[in-house]
């Protein structure tokens, strides 16, 4: 499964410099506007500790994370919906993917220009949201105007869509995003297909930078008011200093963690920007193990076993007989995949199973 989160902010903001952690894959970082004119695109693994456990009890040859897409987006300047800078290019890298990161610097540092000349997260995040909106409210009147034909028709999926698409426009002409639009299920079918910009989920990467004036550090009222914002707007976000992972991003082990405290900083800030990715995108993962191979397979939370076995390959999901589920802990308490069986551990599960996060499965077929 292919799904992609792009990266999204202001110039100068640590966009590719995050990028670079994140996927360890060279791309212009110039202090200056406009560096990253192609989108780079990296396959960046999520961290997961079930899986080389998984492995280690199988003595697999081969080992196989989850990955999921990120897409390093060329930096947004307001006017961009109207065309300025690269906007056109900008919103059509947007479009293509699945959910939005949205990078926001959180320090202040007088050797790296804001492309406003002032640090204000809350106001980046308005001035980009504001952007996305304007795009959408172009996207939404001019399908509005082409379903007056299909309705007069009489295509009762039209009407449809066109009920969808009105809720979205007062949601859009309130400065809100369309993801907030109450759709019914049907609406939000039709609404879908326009891949509004809005209705993407969103992630916030708050960038701070180790030894310098960070506004959560310093209980700063601009960071009091960017946290009312996430709380009233119930937003997803992570904190990471993109410039210390970019540094550590070539190290491992107890080296990779010696720098780390070193540098006073605790948590791996890319890994729960991973995880978080993942978790934003509403997937979860399954297993499969053996001697050979380990691998964790990426779903769709909420997916039954014969639409997870499509993750392998699509025949299953038409072949599907029925699947020996274990949960991932559970067989690895047993010891063994015969005392895992002997305990009742291992069912067998038909068509209707909806496959859990870190369930351990072979699909008989």
């Amino acid at each position: 499964m292919s799904l992609s989160i792009g990266i999204v902010g202001l110039p100068n903001v640590g966009k590719s410099t995050l990028f670079n952690a994140l996927t360890k894959k060279s791309v212009p970082c110039e202090n200056y506007p406009f560096c990253t004119i192609d989108p780079s695109v990296g396959v960046v693994a999520v961290p997961d500790e079930r899986l080389s456990k998984l492995s280690e009890f199988s003595k697999s040859a081969k080992t196989i994370p989850a990955a999921v897409e990120f897409v390093d987006i060329a930096g947004l300047v307001k006017g961009a919906s109207a065309g300025e800078g690269l906007g056109n290019k900008f919103l059509t890298n947007i479009r293509e993917t699945d959910a939005i990161a949205e990078v926001v610097r959180i320090f202040e540092d007088g050797n790296v220009i804001h492309v406003s000349n002032k640090v204000e997260p809350l106001s980046d995040i308005e001035t980009i949201n504001l952007e996305l909106i304007l795009a959408d409210m172009q996207s939404v009147s001019k399908r509005l105007q082409s379903l007056v034909s299909e309705m007069k028709k009489g295509s009762k999926v039209a009407v449809i869509e066109n009920s969808a698409l009105l809720k979205i426009k007062d949601v859009l002409e309130m400065g809100k995003l369309a993801q907030i639009a109450d759709l019914d299920e049907f609406e939000l079918v039709e609404a879908r297909k326009l891949c509004l910009l809005t209705m993407k989920p969103i992630l916030y990467v708050l960038n701070k930078k180790s030894g310098g004036k960070n506004l959560d550090e310093l209980n700063d009222e601009r960071y009091l008011n960017l946290l009312n914002f996430f709380k009233e707007t119930e937003s997803k976000y992570v904190i990471v200093d993109a410039g210390i992972e970019n540094e550590l991003k070539d190290m491992e082990g107890n080296d990779k963690i010696e720098m780390r405290e070193g540098l006073g900083v605790k948590d791996d800030g890319i890994n729960d920007l991973i995880k978080a990715g993942y978790d934003l995108l509403g997937l979860l993962t399954y297993f499969t193990t053996g001697e050979d191979e380990t691998r964790a397979w990426t779903i769709k939370n909420g997916w039954t076993a014969p639409e997870a076995g499509t993750a392998i390959h699509m025949d299953f999901k038409e072949k599907f007989v029925r699947a020996e589920i274990v949960p991932w802990n559970k067989l690895l308490e047993a010891g063994s995949y015969g005392n895992a069986r002997e305990k009742g551990l291992i069912r067998t599960e038909g068509k209707d199973y909806v496959v859990k996060d870190g369930d351990v499965i072979e699909f008989k077929i």
